[in-house]
């Protein structure tokens, strides 16, 4: 797959040193992709990620070129993209009690930024770009959500003037809790066992949707693929209570009991992947779900509605009415994961010693 479409190709990734780019850079090292562009504003996080990619892959390490710049900063992006084929933007604050202490910060990095990557993009000749989002922008009640929220009403209008020009084929992704990302819960439950604390639990009847970073990775692929302008992408994903999770995590590291310590700023009981709106424009593709844009113009008047009008579909897409994972199918779950996996490792080891 990689092989045919990117071969000779340069892929710029924003927020290239996180969780995402370290895993598409293990889908595509190895394939004859022209160049990977990792774009952040962490020199030491980009300094850590040359140095494993000299240590563990020296025969692909020079494919990949690294730019310290902000999203923030139309001109380090713009200094970014001549040469660019593709863009997968996953630049973002995504800590929801981070920005709703600061909203600000989110705004300069999720919309704003989002709209400096897409002008840049657009104006480069940069052929495909795949955004990533989350389920916190589908009816969003915190900060980090909202921005998302208006993240991607950027990335659609943006798709709009690129399509009406010819251009770039812009897309979004949205999908929700990817375990073992940078500031996830798991790696937090693990860090609490390994210092033999009590876990600490939010709501044990919370209900989040779990991926594991490969599948945000083919979710990404799959709309890289099959994007018509503006269209949005979900992958049909498997849920857990955080009791459940709280449970499985336990079941493989050990029991040092629990603290229910209550929701914190911005948190919902469950998420929505796909709103009740979305659902009337939606088609399903087997393992996800492709959301058309809406590209009536503001000359309402052209468009003439013949018979009953329907506004929403019955219900959306959340972590409650999905498919509900038990304990034991959240412990295969998150055993795919490459963090729980080494972590398990890491433990078996020490016992040993």
């Amino acid at each position: 797959m990689a092989d045919s479409i990117f071969k000779g190709k340069t892929l710029l990734i924003t927020g290239g040193t996180g969780s995402f780019g370290h895993t598409v850079l293990k889908h595509f090292l190895s394939t004859d992709i022209g160049e990977i562009r990792i774009f952040s504003r962490d020199e030491k996080k980009q300094d850590d990620m040359r140095h494993e990619l000299q240590a563990e892959h020296p025969q692909y390490a020079g494919k990949v070129k690294f730019y310290i710049g902000d999203v923030r900063n139309p001109q380090s992006i713009r200094d970014a993209m001549p040469g660019v084929n593709y863009i997968f933007h996953a630049a973002a604050l995504k800590q929801v009690p981070s920005c709703e202490f600061f909203p600000m910060q989110a705004v300069q990095t999720n919309i704003i930024g989002t709209d400096n990557v897409l002008h840049a993009a657009i104006d480069a000749g940069v052929e495909r770009v795949v955004c990533l989002s989350t389920d916190k922008a589908a009816y969003p009640i915190n900060a980090m959500g909202i921005s998302k929220a208006m993240m991607e009403h950027v990335i659609f209008a943006n798709a709009r003037v690129a399509a009406e020009r010819g251009g770039t084929t812009i897309c979004c992704t949205r999908y929700g809790n990817v375990m073992c990302s940078r500031g996830s819960v798991i790696p937090l439950f693990i860090d609490q066992i390994k210092a033999g604390n009590p876990i600490t639990i939010t709501d044990p009847n919370m209900t989040r949707f779990l991926m594991n970073l490969d599948e945000a990775v083919d979710l990404v692929m799959f709309a890289f693929e099959h994007a018509n302008p503006g269209d949005l992408f979900i992958q049909k994903s498997d849920a857990s209570t955080i009791g459940d999770l709280a449970k499985a995590v336990q079941q493989l590291f050990g029991d040092t009991g629990t603290n229910i310590i209550g929701t914190r700023h911005g948190e919902k009981l469950f998420e929505t992947l796909m709103t009740r709106e979305e659902r009337l424009r939606s088609e399903d593709m087997g393992g996800y779900y492709r959301v058309a844009a809406d590209n009536r113009d503001l000359n309402y008047d052209k468009f003439v509605v013949k018979g009953e009008v329907h506004t929403m579909a019955d219900d959306s897409y959340t972590s409650h009415n999905t498919n509900r994972l038990d304990v034991e199918g959240t412990v295969k779950k998150i055993l795919t994961t490459e963090y729980v996996q080494n972590a398990l490792k890491e433990m078996e080891a020490e016992r040993k010693a």
